[in-house]
């Protein structure tokens, strides 16, 4: 047989794994029990996906996953798993009551005779970009914008121009495409920062 007979098969290309990720830990899916919302991971596996819900959560493959545990350890894994459970709750109650406390300043600054700056405080608060903010306003303005540390040492967006009321009224009406979407209005407060006297010459 010539050498020309033999000529190699083609490689069968590899098929993609594919992969589901947890839509509340973001983990994939046979990852959730390393997170700390186990319970929610598998109440949205089951309504989302309920086949890849019964491969890993079914009586059979949760008994042929502990089947050599103890019952003991079964209960203290069991417990443990609440436990952590409970703490990450706490802790993503607490951060949101702490966001919905958060105040947003949009502070209307007079620099000098009729020329103002408005700067906006707070926004992080809210996981907002604070450099995508200020880009997005100095489009929307078609005027400068940038972020940089106030008297206190905090971030904040400064927009050249006394824009605070169109600034406010964005952040009303956010919608899609708007960076400044996520910030309760009821939460802003526009403030005035008068120039002080005797620094008109300065």
């Amino acid at each position: 047989m010539s050498s020309s007979d033999q000529q190699p098969q083609d490689p069968q290309p590899v098929q993609p794994v594919q992969v589901f990720y947890c839509q509340v830990c973001t983990f994939p899916v046979e990852y959730c029990e390393f997170g700390s919302s186990l319970t929610r991971c598998k109440e949205w596996l089951a309504e989302a996906h309920p086949t890849v819900y019964e491969k890993f959560y079914s009586d059979e493959a949760l008994q042929s996953k502990i089947g050599t545990l103890s019952l003991e350890a079964q209960a203290k894994l069991e417990k443990d798993t609440a436990k952590k459970e409970a703490k990450a709750e706490a802790k993503a109650d607490a951060a949101l009551k702490k966001k919905m406390a958060s105040q947003v300043l949009i502070k209307r600054i007079e620099r000098n005779k009729r020329k103002h700056v408005t700067a906006i405080h707070g926004l992080e608060a809210f996981d907002i970009d604070l450099k995508k903010a200020a880009k997005f306003l100095a489009q929307k303005f078609a005027t400068g914008a940038s972020v940089t540390k106030n008297a206190q040492g905090q971030d904040e967006v400064v927009v050249q121009g006394d824009v605070a009321d169109e600034v406010l009224e964005i952040i009303e009406k956010a919608g899609s495409g708007n960076v400044l979407k996520g910030v309760p209005v009821a939460n802003c407060e526009i403030v005035e920062e008068k120039k002080k006297k005797g620094a008109e010459g300065a």
